[in-house]
């Protein structure tokens, strides 16, 4: 397994499986390093045929924190968003199926690395949230791949309310495909999941299915997320709430709206 500042990367199943671990030591941040390390190794899948599963798991007890609080701030919010939404094109791109496998705390940005997968395996310990509501802003990719995955009065709870989900209640409303009592159980799980499932087939095949299932889901994410994300940058960061919902988290402090 190689170790890069914030991932950890490994070849398994005679190299049919990229297993790419977020790991910074804490609640493994999406922030600038992460994304660009994970854009690395996405970029290095575009021409290995014979690939035909990655997976993303957090080291430690949780998935993902998130995306970085502080580069949600102003001046950094326009290249932070560009470089999030760069690896969920290549995802798109690359059509290899994903799995995520999620235990503890999955919250905002890593929650939408996680919906992006194909599939999602969980333990009983996951937690799921788009809390980017709380800040003063909102989650462009959830936005748009909440609503496709779950319906459109599921995902505006979600998103609008920003509450926690568990596992079970995600795999109730469609989200987690399979969820299971703790880690060793989904570890296993995985594994199973992996052999009966994916290994069998042929990695071009799969790729097309990937393509042919997600039709009408790539349209809506490759000619609407870049809308949001204009939005996002030009509108939402104009407003003195998305200032002051970020700046208090940062501040620890609770945040004073001027609903404007």
């Amino acid at each position: 397994m190689s170790k890069m500042n914030k991932i950890k990367f490994n070849y398994i199943h005679d190299g049919a499986v990229a297993q790419i671990i977020l790991d910074d030591g804490k609640g493994n941040v999406l922030d600038h390093i992460m994304m660009d390390e994970l854009q690395t190794v996405l970029n290095s899948f575009s021409d290995n045929k014979d690939l035909k599963l990655i997976t993303f798991e957090g080291a430690g007890k949780h998935f993902s924190f998130g995306a970085s609080v502080e580069e949600h701030q102003k001046d950094s919010a326009a290249t932070m968003l560009r470089s999030f939404h760069k690896l969920f094109f290549s995802l798109k791109d690359l059509a290899i199926p994903t799995l995520a496998i999620v235990s503890g705390q999955c919250l905002g940005g890593g929650m939408e690395l996680a919906i992006m997968c194909n599939f999602i395996l969980a333990d009983k310990t996951a937690k799921l949230c788009q809390p980017e509501i709380v800040l003063g802003v909102y989650p462009p990719p959830a936005s748009i791949i909440l609503s496709e995955k779950i319906g459109l009065a599921r995902a505006e709870e979600l998103i609008i309310t920003g509450r926690n989900i568990t596992a079970e209640e995600g795999k109730a409303i469609g989200l987690i495909n399979e969820v299971y009592n703790d880690k060793a159980e989904l570890e296993e799980g995985v594994k199973k999941f992996t052999e009966l499932q994916i290994l069998p087939k042929s990695a071009s095949s799969l790729r097309f299915a990937v393509k042919a299932c997600r039709v009408k889901f790539n349209h809506i994410l490759g000619n609407f997320l870049p809308i949001l994300e204009q939005q996002y940058v030009n509108e939402l960061m104009n407003t003195n709430d998305a200032n002051e919902g970020i700046a208090s988290f940062i501040e620890k402090r609770k945040p004073v709206w001027q609903n404007n």
